[in-house]
Protein backbone atom coordinates (compact mmCIF):
# COMPACT_ATOMS: atom_id res chain seq x y z
CA UNK A 1 0.00 0.00 0.00
CA UNK A 2 1.18 3.53 -0.78
CA UNK A 3 1.60 5.88 2.16
CA UNK A 4 1.62 9.56 1.21
CA UNK A 5 3.67 11.87 3.41
CA UNK A 6 2.94 15.60 3.81
CA UNK A 7 5.57 17.71 5.57
CA UNK A 8 5.15 20.73 7.82
CA UNK A 9 5.47 24.46 7.27
CA UNK A 10 8.93 25.53 6.06
CA UNK A 11 9.87 21.88 5.61
CA UNK A 12 10.02 19.18 2.95
CA UNK A 13 10.45 15.42 2.65
CA UNK A 14 13.90 15.55 4.24
CA UNK A 15 12.30 15.77 7.71
CA UNK A 16 11.03 12.20 7.17
CA UNK A 17 14.53 10.81 6.56
CA UNK A 18 14.52 8.81 9.79
CA UNK A 19 11.14 7.14 9.31
CA UNK A 20 11.01 3.57 7.99
CA UNK A 21 7.76 1.90 6.94
CA UNK A 22 6.98 -1.78 7.46
CA UNK A 23 7.47 -4.24 4.59
CA UNK A 24 4.60 -3.99 2.11
CA UNK A 25 4.20 -0.20 2.39
CA UNK A 26 5.65 2.31 -0.06
CA UNK A 27 6.44 5.89 0.97
CA UNK A 28 5.40 8.63 -1.46
CA UNK A 29 6.35 12.21 -0.57
CA UNK A 30 4.01 14.98 -1.71
CA UNK A 31 5.91 18.15 -2.61
CA UNK A 32 4.23 21.48 -1.96
CA UNK A 33 2.40 23.12 -4.84
CA UNK A 34 2.05 26.86 -5.39
CA UNK A 35 -1.00 28.19 -3.53
CA UNK A 36 -3.56 30.32 -5.31
CA UNK A 37 -4.13 33.88 -4.15
CA UNK A 38 -6.07 33.91 -0.86
CA UNK A 39 -6.57 30.13 -1.14
CA UNK A 40 -7.96 28.35 1.91
CA UNK A 41 -6.23 25.40 3.53
CA UNK A 42 -9.18 23.20 2.55
CA UNK A 43 -8.95 24.16 -1.13
CA UNK A 44 -5.18 23.74 -1.15
CA UNK A 45 -5.48 20.28 0.42
CA UNK A 46 -7.84 19.06 -2.28
CA UNK A 47 -5.58 20.37 -5.05
CA UNK A 48 -2.60 18.66 -3.42
CA UNK A 49 -4.66 15.46 -3.28
CA UNK A 50 -4.71 15.39 -7.09
CA UNK A 51 -1.24 13.81 -6.80
CA UNK A 52 -2.74 10.83 -4.95
CA UNK A 53 -3.99 7.72 -6.74
CA UNK A 54 -7.37 7.50 -5.03
CA UNK A 55 -8.45 4.52 -7.19
CA UNK A 56 -6.53 2.20 -4.85
CA UNK A 57 -6.20 1.91 -1.08
CA UNK A 58 -3.78 4.42 0.44
CA UNK A 59 -2.81 5.96 3.75
CA UNK A 60 -1.65 9.43 4.79
CA UNK A 61 0.97 10.72 7.21
CA UNK A 62 0.93 14.45 7.91
CA UNK A 63 3.41 16.43 10.01
CA UNK A 64 2.25 19.61 11.79
CA UNK A 65 0.58 21.73 9.06
CA UNK A 66 0.73 18.64 6.87
CA UNK A 67 -1.51 16.89 9.39
CA UNK A 68 -4.15 19.59 8.99
CA UNK A 69 -3.99 19.12 5.24
CA UNK A 70 -4.14 15.34 5.64
CA UNK A 71 -7.28 15.78 7.74
CA UNK A 72 -8.96 17.73 4.94
CA UNK A 73 -7.94 15.13 2.34
CA UNK A 74 -9.18 12.34 4.61
CA UNK A 75 -12.61 13.95 4.89
CA UNK A 76 -13.16 13.61 1.14
CA UNK A 77 -11.17 10.58 0.03
CA UNK A 78 -11.42 8.27 3.08
CA UNK A 79 -7.92 6.73 3.15
CA UNK A 80 -7.40 3.46 5.00
CA UNK A 81 -5.48 5.30 7.70
CA UNK A 82 -4.51 8.92 8.39
CA UNK A 83 -1.70 9.51 10.87
CA UNK A 84 -1.07 12.97 12.31
CA UNK A 85 2.37 13.75 13.74
CA UNK A 86 2.78 16.80 16.01
CA UNK A 87 -0.42 18.20 14.55
CA UNK A 88 -4.11 18.78 15.29
CA UNK A 89 -7.28 17.60 13.50
CA UNK A 90 -9.42 20.64 14.36
CA UNK A 91 -8.98 24.40 14.70
CA UNK A 92 -10.50 24.07 18.17
CA UNK A 93 -7.23 22.47 19.28
CA UNK A 94 -5.18 25.60 18.58
CA UNK A 95 -3.62 27.23 21.65
CA UNK A 96 -4.99 30.66 22.56
CA UNK A 97 -1.94 32.47 21.20
CA UNK A 98 -2.86 31.38 17.67
CA UNK A 99 -6.23 33.12 17.94
CA UNK A 100 -4.57 36.21 19.40
CA UNK A 101 -2.01 36.26 16.59
CA UNK A 102 -4.78 36.11 14.00
CA UNK A 103 -6.81 38.84 15.72
CA UNK A 104 -3.77 41.13 15.86
CA UNK A 105 -2.64 40.10 12.35
CA UNK A 106 0.87 39.51 13.68
CA UNK A 107 1.64 37.07 10.87
CA UNK A 108 0.95 39.87 8.37
CA UNK A 109 3.11 42.42 10.15
CA UNK A 110 6.19 40.30 10.82
CA UNK A 111 8.77 40.19 7.98
CA UNK A 112 9.12 36.69 6.55
CA UNK A 113 12.90 36.64 7.02
CA UNK A 114 12.32 37.13 10.74
CA UNK A 115 9.87 34.23 10.81
CA UNK A 116 12.32 31.99 8.99
CA UNK A 117 15.16 32.97 11.27
CA UNK A 118 13.11 32.26 14.39
CA UNK A 119 12.00 28.96 12.89
CA UNK A 120 15.59 27.94 12.18
CA UNK A 121 16.72 28.68 15.71
CA UNK A 122 13.79 26.90 17.34
CA UNK A 123 14.02 23.80 15.19
CA UNK A 124 17.79 23.43 15.20
CA UNK A 125 17.89 23.29 18.97
CA UNK A 126 14.96 20.88 19.21
CA UNK A 127 17.11 17.92 18.15
CA UNK A 128 20.43 16.73 19.51
CA UNK A 129 21.71 15.01 16.37
CA UNK A 130 24.19 17.30 14.52
CA UNK A 131 23.22 15.81 11.15
CA UNK A 132 19.55 16.54 11.81
CA UNK A 133 20.41 20.13 12.74
CA UNK A 134 22.23 20.64 9.45
CA UNK A 135 19.35 19.14 7.48
CA UNK A 136 16.80 21.33 9.26
CA UNK A 137 18.81 24.47 8.75
CA UNK A 138 19.12 23.79 5.02
CA UNK A 139 15.45 22.79 4.68
CA UNK A 140 14.26 26.06 6.19
CA UNK A 141 16.73 28.13 4.17
CA UNK A 142 15.42 26.45 1.03
CA UNK A 143 11.78 27.17 1.91
CA UNK A 144 9.83 29.69 -0.14
CA UNK A 145 9.05 32.95 1.69
CA UNK A 146 5.81 33.60 -0.17
CA UNK A 147 4.60 30.08 0.66
CA UNK A 148 5.33 30.63 4.36
CA UNK A 149 3.37 33.90 4.30
CA UNK A 150 0.39 32.23 2.65
CA UNK A 151 0.55 29.16 4.90
CA UNK A 152 0.54 31.15 8.14
CA UNK A 153 -2.57 33.02 7.03
CA UNK A 154 -4.30 29.84 5.81
CA UNK A 155 -3.56 27.99 9.05
CA UNK A 156 -4.91 30.78 11.23
CA UNK A 157 -8.08 30.97 9.09
CA UNK A 158 -8.60 27.21 9.09
CA UNK A 159 -11.93 26.07 10.51
CA UNK A 160 -12.60 22.37 10.90
CA UNK A 161 -14.69 20.49 13.44
CA UNK A 162 -15.26 17.30 11.43
CA UNK A 163 -12.69 14.72 12.56
CA UNK A 164 -12.70 11.54 10.42
CA UNK A 165 -12.90 8.24 12.30
CA UNK A 166 -9.81 6.75 10.66
CA UNK A 167 -7.40 9.30 12.15
CA UNK A 168 -4.57 8.35 14.49
CA UNK A 169 -2.79 11.19 16.23
CA UNK A 170 0.72 10.90 17.69
CA UNK A 171 1.90 13.81 19.84
CA UNK A 172 4.86 14.62 22.05
CA UNK A 173 4.16 15.60 25.63
CA UNK A 174 6.73 18.42 25.39
CA UNK A 175 5.44 19.94 22.13
CA UNK A 176 5.77 23.72 22.55
CA UNK A 177 4.32 24.68 19.16
CA UNK A 178 1.05 22.78 19.57
CA UNK A 179 0.88 21.96 23.29
CA UNK A 180 -0.65 18.59 24.08
CA UNK A 181 -3.04 20.03 26.67
CA UNK A 182 -5.10 21.61 23.88
CA UNK A 183 -5.55 18.46 21.83
CA UNK A 184 -6.51 14.80 22.23
CA UNK A 185 -3.96 12.44 20.65
CA UNK A 186 -4.49 8.71 20.37
CA UNK A 187 -0.79 8.08 21.09
CA UNK A 188 1.81 10.06 23.02
CA UNK A 189 5.59 10.01 23.22
CA UNK A 190 6.89 11.08 26.61
CA UNK A 191 9.02 14.24 26.64
CA UNK A 192 9.05 14.44 22.83
CA UNK A 193 8.94 17.89 21.21
CA UNK A 194 7.35 19.20 18.04
CA UNK A 195 10.11 17.76 15.87
CA UNK A 196 9.93 14.24 17.27
CA UNK A 197 9.77 13.02 13.65
CA UNK A 198 13.56 13.41 13.65
CA UNK A 199 14.57 13.23 17.31
CA UNK A 200 12.35 10.27 18.32
CA UNK A 201 12.07 8.40 15.02
CA UNK A 202 12.64 4.95 16.51
CA UNK A 203 9.59 5.26 18.74
CA UNK A 204 7.54 6.74 15.92
CA UNK A 205 8.54 3.92 13.56
CA UNK A 206 7.21 1.40 16.03
CA UNK A 207 3.88 3.17 16.56
CA UNK A 208 3.35 3.95 12.87
CA UNK A 209 4.23 0.37 11.94
CA UNK A 210 1.69 -1.01 14.39
CA UNK A 211 -1.03 1.35 13.15
CA UNK A 212 -0.46 0.59 9.47
CA UNK A 213 -0.12 -3.16 10.00
CA UNK A 214 -3.38 -3.45 11.93
CA UNK A 215 -5.52 -1.08 9.86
Amino acid sequence: MKVYFISGLAADKRVFNNLILPIGFEAIYLDWITPLKNESLESYALRLAEKIDTTEDFSLVGLSMGGMIATEISKKYNPVTTILLSSIPSHKHFPARFRIAYFLRLHKLTPTYVLKSASIMKRIFSTEDPKDKLILKQVIKDSDSSFIRWALDAILKWKNEDIPENIYHIHGTNDLVLPIRYTKPTHTIHKAGHLMVMSRANELNKIIGEILSTS
